[in-house]
């Protein structure tokens, strides 16, 4: 089988100028994959291998050896560039790679802070009421208790708020518009800023919702600033940005029994199975809870 891949991997050096670590790791691979072939049969081919002894090799790999989907992909797509190599070379006949499909990988779930450690928060925010604290944690209510992009947040005016229906107008990806709805306990915090905020720099049409102590609109440092600033007082989580607070809202949500088909559309999801990971992170929630709990965990 040799005879195949060592003008492959001279291929690879010479032609697609690769990396030595590049073709190190495909040589790797086929030798693996090699190795693999050998333990069942010993008179196997590269010219005689077909989908199914590739989809083998996928599943010892992903039960046996525990590698991740982009460990197996990884090492899948240096056979498919080696058999792409020996159709043109004329070699073999048939590219047994064409009907073999990647696994998928797994998607991260992403970073939330719990409700207990947002309630937290709230209560200490409620302390500073300089026009600087009193925009910070509106901020940090806004993102939790909408689940709005940094984005959507930033381009926000006195406009945008709908005080009599309790809504919010956001303009999210695509320039597409939406309505997020909001409680009394947000409309009175955006009442009180917007109070401060005029005494403070006085009566003027402000650029932005949210703006500096100089009247000019927050940019996305700031933003994330404030936020990572003060969820550091409450979480050691790794993640501290405005995304975090939209994951919190969704969770929160879900949590408290809202449809998910609601939260995608709140959240502005192009499809439900992108609001679906939130799913995902409540079964963590309900892991972590029986573990803390059960007494036979």
């Amino acid at each position: 089988m040799e005879l195949w891949t060592d003008p492959f991997l001279e291929y690879l050096k010479a032609e697609r100028n690769d990396s030595r670590n590049t073709v190190e790791a495909y040589a790797n691979d086929l030798a693996e994959f090699q190795d693999f072939l050998e333990e069942q049969s010993t008179d196997i081919q590269w010219s005689a291998v077909d989908a199914d002894d590739v989809r083998e090799w996928v599943v010892y790999m992903m039960d046996e050896q525990r590698l991740a989907a982009s460990s197996v992909s990884r090492k899948l797509s240096a056979l498919r560039t080696f058999y792409k190599y020996l159709r043109r070379m004329g070699w073999v006949s048939i590219n047994p790679m064409e009907k073999v499909v990647t696994p998928k990988k797994k998607r991260p779930l992403p970073y939330f802070v719990r409700e207990t450690e947002m309630d937290r928060l709230l209560e200490i925010t409620k302390e500073d009421r300089t026009f600087k604290g009193i925009r910070d944690r509106l901020i940090l209510m806004t993102f939790y208790e909408t689940g709005v992009r940094r984005a959507e947040l930033l381009g926000m005016t006195d406009a945008s708020v709908d005080f009599v229906s309790k809504q919010i107008k956001v303009t999210g990806k695509r320039d597409k518009q939406r309505i997020v709805p909001f409680g009394e306990e947000l409309e009175k915090e955006i009442r009180i800023y917007m109070g401060v905020r005029n005494e403070t720099l006085g009566e003027t049409k402000f650029p932005a919702l949210f703006v500096t102590e100089r009247g000019i609109a927050m940019n996305e440092t700031q933003v994330s600033k404030v936020v990572r600033d003060n969820l550091s007082k409450v979480t050691t989580i790794r993640k501290r940005s405005p995304h975090v607070l939209r994951h919190s809202f969704a969770t929160a949500m879900l949590n408290n029994k809202a449809d998910l088909t609601s939260i995608q559309k709140l959240l502005g999801h192009e499809s439900v199975a992108t609001t679906e990971i939130y799913t995902h992170v409540s079964f963590e929630e309900l892991k972590s809870e029986y573990k803390n709990a059960h007494p036979r965990k």
